[in-house]
């Protein structure tokens, strides 16, 4: 094993970016659907030993981090390439229009996204010292990369390595604790952690960082545990009077928008929604919510009468819709459209609404739109001019039981510690439309990050998709009731109850500064004592 260590540290040239990116490839299967979580032990140590061997002799200044800052864009673009794939197959709904992009598209977005592995790799080098403490180091860089990934240019925090840490039930309650980023750094420790069973220097530097590793693994462990033991069973823990009809209606992304379709697309979700249609099933229990998804109606509601009145027939008394659709408004210069969410009662009156806040990037909006029309690049999205974003984050009542919901449309649940508003939900929302995505790995992914948004707000979530998957999740991040991806359906279920405001919730986002000041003092300590030497 040291001779194939060796081997790794003195690589160069091609085989170098070939160890590089299928490290990072490998990365890619601990995410979901695969899961497979222990392909990190073998990739993340790695990383570490290219990382020690990614130096430039006789060069200063920043020349000399070029070798760290390639490794670790190699890592990352073979990492997002294998991991984000998917999003290529958004182009061929409208082909002929936007085929010819996917290949850019699935190319230029993982090179884009390894730039911050790029970085992460660079301060790590940076920090690095001739010591097993060097893990430390990747741990800073790399998780410091990761948050920059999550806010940079509105953010794009998918497939965190701190997601892949989460992979069981037990280890994903520790980011009600210290959420996904802090999940990402220890994660990142821990995976790297076996590379020094190959150290044969400072042994006692070495012990004392495997020990702190297995600590971390046992308390992770220990305290999911625990956590878990006190959570209600299946079935118990629901909120008196709150019972939701999810809808899925698996409509056809490429027919959607179609004006000739659109009654129809009307009529389908109305009979899957009406109660009337399934009384045995439902037997003497009504709804008090039914939920559709993101753009669920491809028409503005509030310029629909008749279908107000459909909605209103169909709804029974005291039962809340709650439904995607875009909204227009008329400003003094012009047209402005919004991803919006609305809550119509049972007589078909709007009683709350909320406009979608964080946007995608060249799918609901282009980033300096003017100059990419120029060049010929229009928006993903159908609606002329694409969308505007709404002032902020809210809380909306919905319905008579005085249910408050925070509404979180497709991708805003990604986003760790930016969703609730400051008036605390009873559950979280989450409609949104993976049609585009097809049967791939996107999907799974997306709900993914769903379960840690439950988990890290002590929060309940409710997600109607297009064509999945729908879904409860309790605030413990446990999948409550499913339908599968693809298929059309009901989900039928009550509301789990809130926990009490977990610890990330009110503190955990102070977790990182201490996690890196705490690092760097025994980086810095390791060096100065040249790890413990003797």
């Amino acid at each position: 094993m040291r001779s194939i260590a060796e081997a790794v540290i003195l690589s160069w040239g091609w085989g170098r970016v070939a160890l590089a990116f299928g490290a990072g490839a490998a990365s890619s299967l601990a995410q979901a659907p695969v899961h497979l979580a222990p392909v990190l032990f073998l990739t993340l140590p790695t990383l570490v030993l290219l990382l020690d061997g990614a130096v430039a002799p006789g060069r200063r200044g920043i020349r000399r981090l070029r070798p760290a800052a390639a490794v670790g864009w190699w890592f990352g673009f073979g990492y997002f390439l294998a991991g984000l794939w998917w999003i290529g197959a958004a182009f061929l709904v409208e082909a002929e229009t936007f085929g010819w992009l996917m290949p850019v598209a699935v190319v230029a977005l993982p090179a884009g996204l390894a730039l911050f592995h790029a970085l992460g790799a660079t301060v790590a080098r940076l920090l690095w010292i001739d010591s097993p403490w060097r893990v430390l180091s990747l741990a800073i860089g790399l998780s410091a990369a990761e948050w920059l990934r999550g806010h940079v240019l509105t953010g794009f925090p998918w497939n965190l390595i701190g997601q892949a840490a989460a992979f069981t039930d037990v280890t994903a309650q520790a980011a009600s604790l210290v959420g996904v980023y802090g999940l990402t750094a220890l994660g990142i420790l821990v995976f790297a952690a076996p590379v020094l069973l190959l150290d044969e220097t400072a042994p006692r530097a070495r012990m004392g960082v495997l020990a702190t590793a297995v600590a971390l693994v046992v308390g992770v462990v220990g305290y999911g545990t625990y956590r878990l033991a006190g959570a209600p069973g299946p079935g118990e823990g629901l909120v008196d009077g709150v019972r939701f009809r999810i809808v899925q209606p698996a409509v056809d992304q490429s027919q959607k928008w179609d004006p000739e379709v659109r009654q129809r697309t009307l009529d389908t979700y109305l009979a899957l929604s009406d109660q009337r249609t399934d009384p045995e099933r439902l037997g003497a229990m009504s709804f008090s919510h039914i939920l559709w998804p993101e753009t669920a109606l491809p028409f503005f509601l509030t310029e629909e009468p008749d279908a107000l009145a459909r909605i209103a027939d169909m709804l029974p008394t005291g039962t809340t819709l709650v439904t995607g659709a875009p909204r227009m408004e008329l400003g003094a210069d012009r047209r402005r459209f919004y991803n919006s969410v609305y809550a119509v009662d049972d007589a078909g009156r709007i009683a709350g609404a909320y406009d979608k806040v964080h946007l995608v990037p060249f799918g609901e909006y282009l980033p300096l739109q003017s100059l990419a029309e120029a060049v010929g690049l229009r928006q993903l999205a159908s609606t002329i001019g694409g969308f505007s974003a709404g002032p902020g984050l809210r809380t909306l009542p919905v319905g008579p039981s005085g249910l408050k919901a925070g509404i979180l449309v497709c991708y805003e649940i990604i986003f760790s510690g930016r969703v609730t508003a400051p008036e605390r939900p009873d559950v979280l929302f989450n409609l949104t439309n993976d049609a585009w995505f097809g049967y791939t790995f996107g999907p799974f992914q997306h709900l993914d990050m769903a379960r840690l948004r439950a988990i890290e707000e002590g929060l309940p979530v409710v997600r109607a998709a297009n064509t999945g998957i729908s879904a409860v999740i309790d605030p413990f991040g446990r999948y409550l009731a499913l339908l599968p991806l693809g298929e059309r359906g009901v989900l039928d279920y009550g509301l789990p109850a809130a926990v009490g405001t977990p610890f990330f919730s009110d503190y955990g986002s102070h977790f990182l500064l201490t996690f890196y000041v705490i690092s760097v003092i025994l980086v810095a300590l390791g060096g100065r004592k040249h790890a413990w030497k003797r």
